[in-house]
């Protein structure tokens, strides 16, 4: 802040961040999809999700120093391995399908995920119990998730759709998702991944994007 207390700008006239100083903190929360793809707590998302600061260079230069927990990154597509410890949580590990094969146009598709966070989740949640969570967190999103958690109420979101396209490097399809939904597993109608959501057209539900499970697949390797 200059001694006047306007915010310091650069030569562009935009405003100077930075990690010193007194001003507000600036707090994000940001939400999205994962699913286990080993016993040792191997979790497939996407890039973006791993670290949502990803392509963004204001937010990167502030979070660089942060250390998350992510295992590995492709470089050829936007698909991530992260590593939790899950293992007292029985939760089973998905089974990836093989080949090109496996994704074909006209198929139907399972898309799971978590679109607009929070918000469906507590949609889906009866009223008393909505005034209970508010109450015990106090409306802290952290603290929302910790009591969704103890009740047992954070259940992914499923949508059905089929394959419009497929193409070298993604997959077209019309399973509704949104923002949130971004690292769902997509399934073939064998009930195994074919694709890692990643993107939609917000104008047209009939474009959402996945990218190809063997992507994620060559990140699983030793």
């Amino acid at each position: 802040m200059t001694s006047t207390g306007e915010p310091e700008t650069d030569e562009h006239n935009n405003p100077l961040v930075g990690l010193t100083g007194n001003g507000p903190e600036v707090h994000l929360d940001v939400f999205g999809t994962g699913f286990l793809v080993s016993d040792t707590g191997r979790i497939l998302t996407n890039h973006h999700v791993a670290e949502p600061w990803w392509q963004n260079d204001d937010l990167k230069e502030m979070l660089d120093h942060i250390a998350v927990n992510t295992e590995k990154i492709s470089s050829a597509a936007d698909v991530a391995v992260v590593k939790g410890n899950v293992s007292d949580l029985g939760i089973k590990q998905i089974a990836l399908a093989d080949g090109r094969g496996s994704a074909v146009r006209g198929g139907p598709v399972v898309l799971l995920g978590y679109p607009t966070g929070l918000d469906a989740i507590l949609a889906r949640a009866g009223a008393e119990t909505l005034q209970s969570i508010a109450t015990a967190s106090k409306g802290d999103p952290k603290q929302v998730i910790e009591e969704l958690a103890r009740r047992h109420l954070i259940r992914p979101t499923t949508t059905q759709g089929h394959i419009g396209d497929v193409l070298p490097d993604k997959i077209v399809y019309d399973a509704q998702t949104t923002s949130g939904g971004s690292g769902g597993p997509l399934f073939n109608n064998e009930g195994k991944v074919i694709g890692v959501n990643f993107a939609m057209v917000r104008e047209f539900g009939g474009s959402n994007f996945a990218i190809p499970v063997g992507y994620g697949k060559s990140l699983l390797k030793p």
